[in-house]
């Protein structure tokens, strides 16, 4: 029987304590803004893979869920227990805590779970979902999708279709890449067992976590991340990371071509999108440093840089060649230098 480390029904319990149920909407209200996702998300599919020349195919079979914050919550929490799976056994083969310690820590690292899930659930607009040990789906996240709209003062059908055309770029990269899903994943999940500090380490990382405080606060920082330990983990964090500012470049890409095409307010939304994106402040920026979110921001902008600068050189059918295997994705380095993947990977 697999050892305890987390206690993810607290962390569930506690992320629906942490978040609100989001802006108030009447029932017939929230009904429409249901039907109306799901019929987006519908409308997004064909252009989105047409425009990014994949087969959609495939992600038309791929579930759409639009869920409330605490539906978010429990998706997550337990896609994060599927994938630290590894990273439990690689604790109970290390282990010299007692039970009772054991139950404490999981108490501890529960209820800290719990919160950051509180906390980004009141953010996120949609998700691919992974579902490591199950089916993946498209996420859309109606009371967030909501409060944005009415925060922007933007047309409230548009804002929906063009959240959805950003989603469902990610939907399509993933069922139209068969390989994509459990690379990535196996790659995560790597990466967190390795990073599993031996007893005998703890005692060194708390300490440099805590002399490295002031700096992760600081802009440009990756937050908590950067508490990596060994050069070679950074490094593959690095990797990991630049697969990762790939998917999400490449869907604000595809979004702001099919935008213009069937989002008649698309100029005006995109505008005051991003200076939102741009003017969080005080305690909310604080956190989302910690949590290596402003970096987040930092993978649209140099992923789309990326995607854009391959595209002038070699077109979209050249740069489609990223997804003919993992080998083909890029590197830390060539995230930053796209003639440098095209000349490795074009000659």
């Amino acid at each position: 029987m697999s050892e305890v480390y987390v206690d993810w029904a607290l962390a569930k319990r506690t992320g629906r304590r942490w978040v609100s149920d989001g802006p108030s909407t009447t029932p017939t209200e929230a009904a429409d803004v249901v039907a109306e996702l799901r019929d987006a998300a519908h409308r997004a599919l064909q252009p989105v893979a047409d425009t990014a020349r994949l087969d959609a195919a495939a992600g038309a079979n791929s579930p759409v869920h639009v869920v409330d914050r605490g539906a978010w919550i429990d998706v997550n929490v337990e896609s994060m227990a599927a994938l630290l799976t590894p990273v439990v056994d690689e604790l109970t083969a290390r282990r010299k805590a007692g039970p009772r310690a054991r139950a404490v820590g999981a108490r501890v690292t529960g209820t800290e779970t719990g919160a950051l899930m509180g906390f980004v659930a009141s953010k996120v607009l949609g998700q691919f979902d992974l579902a490591p040990d199950g089916q993946p789906s498209l996420l859309l996240v109606a009371p967030n999708i909501v409060a944005a709209e009415r925060q922007l003062g933007v047309d409230p059908s548009d804002f929906r279709l063009w959240v959805c055309l950003h989603e469902e770029t990610h939907r399509v990269q993933f069922t139209a890449v068969p390989w994509l899903r459990e690379h990535l994943i196996d790659r995560i999940r790597t990466l967190a067992v390795d990073m599993v500090p031996r007893p005998e380490m703890l005692q060194e990382r708390l300490q440099a976590a805590a002399k490295a405080l002031p700096g992760i606060l600081k802009e440009g920082s990756g937050g908590l991340t950067d508490l990596v330990g060994s050069p070679e983990q950074r490094a593959e964090l690095a990797n990991v990371t630049a697969i990762m500012s790939l998917l999400e470049g490449h869907a604000d890409v595809v979004m702001d071509d099919v935008g213009p095409q069937i989002v008649p307010s698309v100029e005006e939304i995109r505008r005051k999108f991003d200076a939102r994106r741009k003017g969080t402040v005080g305690p909310d920026r604080i956190i989302r440093r910690l949590l290596g979110l402003e970096a987040k921001m930092r993978q649209y902008r140099d992923g789309a840089a990326f995607c854009r600068a391959v595209q002038e050189k070699v077109g979209i059918d050249g740069f489609n060649a990223v997804w003919a295997g993992p080998e083909n994705l890029p590197t830390a380095d060539e995230i930053y230098a796209p003639a440098t993947w095209v000349a490795r990977v074009h000659g």
